[in-house]
């Protein structure tokens, strides 16, 4: 495809999907839709489920959708034009989200240009952050699936733009006086924007991308590398480029492994790398023009690489070992955090997951070093941390990754196999790499399914699943293996509840895989004892798995209508002989069912399996009644308990239960569940078996009603005229024990009409009597259940739902179930769905029940609000509110019941609009609305636009005429309640206004007045329906296949969808009058006295304003008058429920911009900020900022991209009426500003006067209200933020103090940006010192490099350089400097100007007197008695306004006062003050004319050096340091070189005692040295003095020396390529890129002086001496040297010196006895060695060579033993990077080390043999074992133990401690050598602790031992019994399996080792 340019001019888009053409521009003239008209649908596949096709109702056609979606579009284009972001493009964002929602087809041609537009625009300059997030919302919507949009095809979007806007936040372009300018959008909306967008970025602009941000790496400012590697992983394109070989991987990859080198140690660079290969792997599976090998696209050794990190980042515990990676690396990523994925969202272990599965291909399958072998590898390195005995932090982690693993291969295999990913045939997985890969995770998943985490059980049942899904034959008989003895209670009760776990994700695999399935019914005999009133955790997981399992299988009995399977024997014995097998086989069990099964006998089997299900339901019944029965009391219910969950889930069990079961065991089921209706009354489970009976209804309902609805309507008929029951009212919620049984018949009988369909109509007489009987008789709580009753029974009638639960299509179950049926689902294409639709007699019957219930219930209420009331309302009982209650509760809910038959359009009376009269009075859309004069109200006010309104309503089923008597009676008598509702809102106000009870009701029913209409909103029906659907589904989802659900499942899609459906036409309605009435009565009780009547009015109008346009402007202006009233008037009431309705809930955004009424609620929000009451207090401190940005400046530029909208101008487009809008937003944007400017100078005049409370909000407001950017603010605010900056009262000081530095701040930045707003909202500065010089072409000798950075080391004389980066990677073409000397300083405008004389007015000597006073009064915290950087700020501007001479004070009073200030430096706090003084000074001058810099050096420096010099005390120290940071953060050193330099002239004085005075100086070098970075060049004297004097006496100096050493080493490392292209060409030269960090050849002469001096100064020392020497001294500053510099990035610098030098010093180190901070730093540094990721190559073999040589030569065996430690740690850590050669050396070792004299190296050396082993490739393991087993055995045989001597042996002692008869060398000799073969043959048992069953050679071995050994005194035996004993701890769990593995010779042999019979 030709592709067009990718600048921001010319972005454009195929103009027909596949056609080879591009659009290059589109007219404008045009009708944009044309190019799109005959495109193909949405989704390069089609939906899986056919949603409309399903509905019971005939739906719109596509032609309408497209004709509202180009309406939608063409709206959201005027709303662009228009500029009315606020009101207009969110409403239409809104709205095409809500049609995609509605699964539509979006044609591909619509899709693109809306992609690019939404990109843009939420990238676009000037756009408010809250707009760009909705436009960035509706971008992710439109492209979050990739099948959407073909990457490369269809779009390509500009990365520029986003690296513009990630670069103006995290990469400054100005380090100087500037900085970011305008409000950021979110970081965390960007970065997810970049991840979506990612794909669509044009990967033939790789190259470009590299050049753009590879030159601001550079580790000398560590987070500048964090941002360029966080950058390229949010930015850079993974696709293939076209036809492109010099941007295939491989160019690259190199390059970022060598970037990978330069950050080791940190994981947040693992992270992200990681997730680059993962993607690129993922990307270039497809494509063939790739060499894709065994390792997918990468080298081995790149692949090593990778398994070496991921091993690394699972950060598994090895040995003593600390973590691989330094906090110091990671700490420093500063604003790159930002940048950062969200690691729970987006773990590592996905990413690596999908690098490894993305990377297979059947290439792997016969190379050893392929990515298949290091996966199985990987995982056997690790198994051991899956077993739940071995838990920790890392169990998620593990247990995650195998999930992702699993996951990611169904995915791919699914979508390889079904053709949606086009993968060459070579490449697609196959079966034996399929059975490898599940062989490989097999056991860990396993053993993870008994976690003690419940996420890590989560994880590894997903896992399962999944494995269960690819390979049934290897995964079921494992887990049937583990699953019967567990439910037959043989073993531990959480095994149990994981086997049951299992089960139900597993069910669908046993369902439907032959053999195996005739285990079903067995299983789910043994679930039953797991329904356990005693155990209710144990009960859920059963229901869960029976739930699984009725969704999957038919509850028929197959043996019926056949004479070849007679009950269930056959099944029975079959079974049993299965699970004795299962016993038999070990832990590689496979059954192949599929070839070794007969077909006839295995349906044979499965048909016996069935016969004996009316058992199992009868017993099911049974154990589920005898659970009900003993549920406790309701009242703990409710709380999340387990008997709540218990409670929930039984419906949701036995809905497929029953529709699974046959006619016959249904009729079985009916009746028992009819009888224990019947007899019983359970009042704790009446709302379950309610439940339950209404899903027994649903399967059948003819049956099931004719069963129990005359029995249930002749109990309540009953209960009520004999019994007395529901006879009077009671004060509580409970139910009085005279009325359960009555409650139990109704909540019976209300549960079983629900959604039964058209049966209820043969019982329509009885149900309609019992109706009328249970209102006229009933009082107290059973009112509202047999209100309740008449809600269900009307919305059974009138809605629409589906009618169809069987598990299959009605042809088959009218043919009959059959075998070949057991678990299969139909296509989603081939469905049918049975609906009930409401027919005539229904709507007949429904109307005639809301008729006289309504009749009724308005009766009455209009006789209990009359004066004669029937019922008094004497204030003493409560019949009256009893009475008034239960008729508005049954008026909500027969309401609520039809609301399906309300027509929103004819609730809303009219359809045109209504104009409410104090509503918008703003353009209705036509030009003679805009053409009329507005006043100030109407430009104020902020209401909904009648344009702004869903477009069309589709259809959804409603079926009645609007014509018919029915239709209008409904809608008439609907608006009778409305008018009785106000009615007795009025009387209950005027007279019942403390009945809270019936206001409560009254307003319960208001909002089901509004909300249901056409939906019953007010129940969250829909969200409901989805959430339960989504549980449900959860375990059938697997990746790669779509809608695989049963088809219960998929007839519930449908219905959510028709419910979807209805929620859309059920909202945006107008209103009428009585509707405004109703608004009005609402928010006359937002304020009430009354707490929970505040609180449902406020639900009530929330509800209101979401269904009806315009409703907002009815509520708000009353509740803002009573919120101005009720704070006169101290009615804290009214206070809390205005505050409630207009901050806290819906209306608080609009509020913000409705002007109208904005500043009276902040007026008022100020005066009640300072009313004493703490809930008043609470409500304020918590809507704040809600308030606070109200005053926030609306945005008056967007700079869009000239033509961006020009693919979606409408051809009719009005452009008159465009301009006319636009020129009114303009108008209303302007009277807005200005009041909100009247508003600011309020605020000003009112801070005279106020309390500081109310002082310290207003100021917040002020800040947002006050400042712009046209007029910058009035001078009263100025001067009012300069004063209040000395204010008495330290909080609003520190307010006033932010205030004016935000605002002087902002005149800077205006200043920069040249006054022009456009340029501000662009960030585009031009700072007068700044230019760009061109860099001359680097040659191969650095020559440029060299020159550059030597100039660093005199003062600068043209420019200085305050980037670090340019040059330290590559070097671009220019690069940024700044003039010593500026032609010009800033200028500054009239404005500006203005601004800053005001402010320097106020600013004379007495206000900075009072300032530098406040500066030195102690703090009131402890934390803030720091160098405060917002103070330095601060001074720093009112410096320069005094310099410029603006200010009302002059330099040399200045320079008194801050001479003052100081006074004679006895007090820190006077330090303190100066310290940030002097950094506001030199902060100041910084970007000044060079006589201003000359003249604050020429009084700072000589100050700053006599405190340097004299000053400093422990004390200060932190604040001057600090001082000397602002000075050279960010800065070239030569600004401040007058003080770098005399710091750089410190030199060690080793007469001096003030050892404080010596390290405080080195601390202030080391500072400036780490500010510097790689600009410092005056290190080599200090190096010099420094080493010469590395054995300092004091501590102090020492420790300081170290880490400045480091540092200086630290930041000498530099690269200089001369462009990106030189980088990668030299990189590409190594497959992992250059090795960095080479010691130079001075470095390496450096490191050897020192050592040669330490092993001279450690000879010279006197063994035993107690006294510091010279070496103990020099050592602790090498160690703490070593210590920094290998906790970092640089570690692999010392690389070479390892092996041969820093290794053996550290050993001697640690043997000084007499130094214990001596022993403790070298073991540190010790500890770090192995974590050190040494390059591949001679210095990783010399490192090993040399642990080896000191493992078996060393003098002192703590020195043998401590290199164990190491050698252990080592092998796990570069497992995959170790030669196999090198391996076996390290094994002989730990070999060799066994027969060590010291016994502590022994048991070393047996435990590091074990971890070694263990951790080893399958391959290697199987051959170390063969040789290291019959070596050791050998040794036995050979090596018989010697006669017993006359000798005391120890346990403890090495051979035999002295006695009379000391042992000859050949008794110890032989006594040695039997323990290393004791020793070694528990190093390969314990190397396998969790292998269940244990390896076929372990218990031969053991018994070995016992037969060999155990008798052997001293610690031969004492080894043997510890091995044994171990071996039984680790395996208490699986004992009943491991067991079988002996024989009974072998357990005999055991027996007794211990004195007693453990394997008894």
């Amino acid at each position: 495809m030709e592709r067009n340019l990718r600048s921001l001019g010319t972005l454009s888009v195929p103009n027909g999907v596949g056609t080879g053409d591009v659009s290059r521009a589109t007219s404008p003239g045009g009708d944009w839709r044309s190019s799109s008209d005959n495109e193909e649908g949405d989704h390069l596949r089609p939906h899986t489920f056919p949603y409309t096709r399903l509905l019971p109702y005939e739906v719109e056609d596509n032609a309408q959708r497209l004709r509202d979606l180009d309406e939608m579009i063409k709206n959201l284009y005027i709303a662009i034009e228009t500029r009315d972001f606020y009101n207009g493009c969110t409403h239409w964002i809104r709205e095409i989200r809500n049609w995609l929602d509605l699964k539509f087809d979006l044609p591909r041609g619509h899709r693109v240009k809306l992609v690019k537009i939404c990109y843009e625009l939420a990238l676009t300059p000037g756009m408010d952050p809250s707009i760009a997030d909705r436009w960035a919302g509706l971008f992710m919507t439109l492209t979050k699936k990739k099948h959407y949009l073909r990457s490369g095809k269809d779009v390509y979007l500009d990365w520029r733009i986003m690296l513009r806007e990630l670069k103006a936040v995290v990469l400054p372009s100005e380090p100087g006086p500037g900085g970011s300018t305008t409000i950021k959008r979110s970081l965390r909306t960007l970065v997810k924007l970049s991840t979506f967008a990612q794909l669509y970025f044009d990967p033939a602009e790789t190259l470009e991308l590299f050049d753009e941000v590879l030159p601001f790496f550079t580790t000398s400012n560590l987070e500048n590398a964090f941002i360029v590697i966080y950058m390229l992983n949010l930015l850079m394109p993974t696709m293939p480029p076209e036809n492109k070989p010099e941007l295939y991987p491989q160019r690259y990859l190199p390059t970022f492994f060598h970037l990978w080198q330069l950050m080791n140690r940190s994981r947040g660079v693992d992270y992200a790398l990681i997730d680059i290969f993962s993607r690129l792997s993922r990307d270039f599976l497809p494509y063939s023009d790739v060499t894709f090998g065994e390792c997918g696209i990468f080298t081995k050794k790149q692949s090593a690489l990778i398994f070496t990190s991921l091993l690394r980042m699972l950060d598994l515990p090895v040995g003593q070992s600390p973590s691989v990676y330094s906090p110091l690396v990671d700490i420093h990523q500063g604003m790159a955090v930002l940048l950062d994925r969200d690691h729970r969202k987006h773990p590592f272990t996905h990413n690596a997951a999908r690098w490894i599965v993305m990377s297979l291909s059947p290439a792997c399958l016969d190379d050893p070093e392929s990515i298949l072998a290091g996966m199985e590898g990987l995982i056997q390195a690790i198994e051991t941390f899956f077993h739940p005995s071995n838990s920790g932090s890392w169990s998620r982690s593990l247990t995650q990754m195998i999930f992702y693993m699993a996951d990611f291969f169904v995915m791919r295999w699914n979508k390889e196999r079904s053709g949606e990913w086009k993968v060459p045939k070579e490449r697609m997985l196959n079966d034996e790499l399929k059975r490898r890969f599940v062989l490989a995770i097999r056991e860990p998943t396993f053993m993870s399914i008994y976690a003690k985490s419940a996420s890590a059980m989560n994880y590894a049942l997903s896992t399962l699943q999944a494995l269960a899904f690819l390979e049934p034959n290897l995964i079921l008989p494992g887990a049937l293996q583990r699953i019967y003895p567990s439910m037959q209670g043989l073993v531990e009760v959480h095994r149990t509840t994981s086997s049951l776990r299992s089960l139900q994700i597993l069910s669908r695999s046993l369902a439907t895989t032959k053999g195996f399935r005739c285990h079903v019914t067995s299983l789910l005999g043994l679930a039953l004892p797991g329904i356990d009133a005693n155990d209710l955790d144990k009960t859920s997981h059963s229901l869960s798995f029976l739930q699984a399992m009725c969704h999957c299988i038919p509850l028929h009995d197959l043996t019926k209508g056949g004479d070849d399977v007679m009950g269930s024997s056959l099944a029975v014995d079959w079974i049993t002989s299965e699970v004795d097998n299962l016993e038999r086989k070990g832990s590689t069990i496979e059954l192949h069912y599929d070839t070794d099964l007969d077909d006839n006998d295995e349906a044979m089997i499965l048909r016996s399996s069935t016969a004996a299900l009316g058992e199992f339901i009868t017993s099911l019944l049974g154990r589920i009644f005898t659970l009900l029965e003993n549920l406790p009391d309701p009242t703990r219910l409710r709380s999340g308990s387990p008997e709540e969950t218990v409670i929930n889930s039984l419906p949701g069990t036995l809905a497929p239960f029953f529709s699974s079961l046959s006619p016959e065991l249904y009729d079985l089921a009916l009746n028992k569940i009819a009888d224990f209706i019947a007899n019983h009354v359970i009042h704790p489970a009446r709302d379950a078996m309610a439940f339950i009976c209404n899903a027994l209804c649903k399967v059948n309902p003819e049956k099931a009603m004719k069963r129990l609805i005359p029995a249930l309507v002749q109990a309540i008929r009953m209960e009520i005229s004999e019994n007395g029951a529901g006879s009077t009212r009671n004060t509580s919620f409970e139910v009085l024990p005279r009325d359960r049984a009555l409650v139990w018949n109704i909540s019976m009988l209300s549960m079983a009409v629900v959604q039964v369909g058209e049966a209820i109509l043969e019982h329509k007489q009885e149900l309609y009597e019992i109706a009328l009987y249970m209102q006229q008789h009933c009082k107290g709580i059973a009112t509202n259940h047999a209100s309740n009753y008449i809600h269900h029974l009307l919305l059974t009638l009138t809605s629409i739902y589906t009618i169809d639960f069987p598990l299959y299509e009605p042809e088959v179950m009218a043919r009959g179930i059959q075998v070949e049926d057991w678990g299969t689902t139909p296509r989603p294409q081939d469905m049918t769905v049975k609906w009930h639709v409401p027919n005539a007699a229904e709507i007949d019957f429904a109307v005639e029940l809301f008729e006289s219930m309504t009749n009724e219930a308005l009766g009455m209420l209009e006789s209990l609000t009359s004066d004669d009331s029937p019922i008094k309302r004497d204030g003493t009982g409560k019949a009256w509110t009893d009475e008034m209650s239960k008729n508005l509760t049954l008026l909500k809910l027969i309401l609520s019941g039809v609301s399906f038959l309300m027509d929103p359009n004819a609730v809303s009376g009219e359809r045109k609009p209504y104009k409410p009269a104090n509503g918008d009075t703003a353009m209705s859309g036509n030009d003679e609305e805009l053409d009329r004069p507005m006043d100030d109200e109407a430009l104020l006010a902020e209401w909904d636009d009648p344009e702004l309104r869903r477009l069309s309503r589709y259809p959804d089923g409603k079926s009645m005429d609007p014509s018919s008597p029915h239709f209008e009676a409904l809608h008439r008598r609907r608006n009778e309640i409305g008018h009785a509702l106000h009615r007795i809102h009025k009387f209950l106000v005027e007279k019942q206004e403390d009945d809270v009870t019936s206001f409560v009701s009254l307003y319960t029913t208001y909002r089901a007045w509004f909300a249901d209409v056409g939906l019953e909103r007010s129940a969250h029906i829909f969200d409901k329906v989805s959430r339960h659907l989504v549980t449900d589904i959860h375990i059938y989802k697997l990746s790669g296949m779509h809608k695989d659900y049963p088809r219960p499942l998929l007839v519930r899609r449908a219905y959510v969808y028709h419910l979807q459906r209805l929620r859309y036409n059920s909202v945006s309605r107008y209103m009428t009058e009585l509707d405004e009435t109703l608004l009005l009565d609402l928010a006359e009780s937002c304020v009430s006295e009354y707490t929970d009547i505040r609180r449902h009015a406020q639900l009530s109008s929330e509800s209101a304003s979401k269904v009806m346009r315009n409703s907002r402007s009815i509520i708000i202006p009353p509740v803002v008058k009573a919120f101005e009233e009720g704070a006169k008037a101290n009615d804290y009431a009214r206070i809390k429920g205005a505050m409630c309705t207009l901050v806290f809930g819906g209306f608080s955004k609009p509020m913000g911009r409705n002007w109208l009424y904005a500043p009276r609620i902040m007026r008022t929000f100020l005066n009640v900020s300072t009313v004493d009451k703490p809930s008043i207090q609470k409500l304020t401190h918590g809507s704040t900022y809600t308030v606070m940005e109200f005053g926030r400046p609306a945005s008056r530029l967007v700079i869009m991209r000239e033509g961006m909208l020009d693919e979606i101008v409408p051809a009719d487009v009005d452009h008159d009426y465009i301009a006319k809008k636009r020129e009114y937003l303009n108008l209303k944007r302007k009277k807005t500003e200005a009041r909100k400017a009247e508003f600011s100078m309020e605020l000003v005049n009112m801070a005279s006067t106020s309390p500081w409370k109310k002082l310290a909000r207003s100021v917040s407001f002020l800040l947002l209200c006050g400042m712009r950017f046209k007029s910058i603010s009035s001078d009263e605010m100025v001067d009012l933020f300069t004063k209040g900056t000395i204010n008495s009262h330290p909080s609003l000081r520190g307010l006033y103090s932010g205030s004016l530095v935000a605002l002087l701040s902002f005149v800077e930045m205006r200043a920069l940006c040249q006054h022009d707003y456009e340029n501000y909202i662009c960030d585009r500065q031009t700072p007068p010192s700044r230019e760009e010089i061109d860099v001359p072409p680097e040659d191969e000798n650095r020559t440029f490099t060299r020159k550059y950075l030597s100039s660093f080391a005199e003062p600068a004389s043209e420019s200085y350089v305050d980037h670090d980066y340019p040059g330290w990677l590559v070097w671009s073409e220019k690069m940024p400097v700044y003039r010593v000397e500026p032609s010009k300083e800033l200028a500054y405008d009239e404005a500006e100007r203005r601004v800053l004389v005001r402010a320097g007015q106020s600013m004379d000597r007495a206000w900075f007197n009072t300032f530098i006073g406040y500066l030195k009064q102690e703090p009131r915290d402890g934390g803030s008695d720091r160098f405060r950087m917002a103070t330095a700020m601060l001074l720093s501007h009112a410096v320069g306004i005094v310099l410029d001479g603006m200010a009302a004070t002059t330099w040399d009073e200045l320079k008194q006062e801050i001479r003052q200030a100081y006074g004679d430096g006895s007090d820190k706090h006077q330090h303190r003050a100066t310290a940030e003084m002097f950094g506001a000074l030199l902060m100041a001058v910084n970007h000044r004319k060079i006589e201003k810099k000359k003249a604050v050096w020429e009084f700072v420096y000589p100050r700053l050096q006599q405190i340097f010099e004299n000053g400093l005390t422990p004390d200060n120290s932190s604040y001057w340091t600090t001082c000397l940071h602002v000075m050279l953060e960010g800065k070239d050193p030569r600004r401040s070189w007058q003080i770098v330099n005399w710091v750089s002239n410190f030199r060690l004085d080793m007469s001096s005692n003030a050892a404080f005075k010596e390290s405080s100086k080195i601390h202030l070098l080391h500072q400036c040295v780490s500010d510097s970075g790689w600009h410092y060049q005056l290190d080599r004297p200090i190096l010099d003095d420094f080493i010469a004097h590395l054995d300092h006496p004091y501590k102090g100096v020492r420790e300081s020396m170290g880490i400045t050493i480091a540092a200086i080493y630290r930041t000498r490392y530099h690269e200089g390529f001369k462009d990106v292209s030189a980088l990668l060409e030299a990189n590409r030269k190594e497959e992992t890129g250059i090795v960095p960090y080479r010691p130079s050849d001075q470095f390496v002469e450096r490191i050897e002086g020192v050592f040669a001096w330490l092993e001279k100064s450690r000879k010279e020392r006197q063994p035993g001496q107690q006294t510091p020497s010279s070496y103990t001294s020099g050592s602790k500053t090498v160690l703490l040297w070593l210590d920094s510099t290998l906790s970092s990035f640089e570690c692999t610098t010392f690389s070479p010196f390892i092996p041969d030098t820093i290794m053996e010093a550290l050993l001697h180190m640690m043997d000084v006895k007499e130094d214990p901070e001596l022993q403790s730093l070298a073991y540190m540094v010790f500890r770090h060695l192995p974590n050190v990721p040494h390059p591949r190559g001679e210095d990783d073999v010399r490192f090993i060579q040399a642990l080896i040589r000191i493992g078996k030569t060393g003098w002192s065996w703590h020195q043998r033993l401590r290199i164990l430690i190491n050698i252990q740690v080592l092998y796990f850590r570069r497992l995959f990077l170790m030669a196999k050669e090198d391996q076996f050396a390290l094994f002989e070792c730990a070999i060799a080390m066994l027969s060590d004299p010291q016994l502590e190296v022994r048991i070393g050396a047996s435990t590091t043999l074990s971890g070694m082993i263990r951790c080893s490739p399958l391959q290697m393991r199987e051959d170390v074992l063969t040789e290291l087993r019959s070596r050791f055995l050998k040794i036995l045989d050979e090596t018989p133990m010697p006669k017993r001597q006359k000798t005391v042996y120890s346990a403890t002692a090495s051979v035999a401690s002295s006695g009379t008869g000391t042992p000859t060398p050949e008794h110890q000799s032989a006594i040695l050598k039997r323990h290393a073969a004791v020793l070694g043959l528990g190093a390969l048992i314990q190397a396998f602790p969790y292998t269940s069953p244990p390896p076929t050679w372990l218990p031969g071995t053991l018994a070995t031992l016992s037969n060999k050994a155990s008798g052997d005194p001293g610690v031969v035996g004492k080894s043997v019994k510890t091995i044994i004993s171990d071996f039984k701890k680790t395996r208490q769990d699986t004992w009943h399996v491991d067991v079988k593995a002996f024989s009974p010779e072998q357990l005999d042999d055991l027996e007794g080792v211990l004195w007693k019979s453990y394997f008894a």
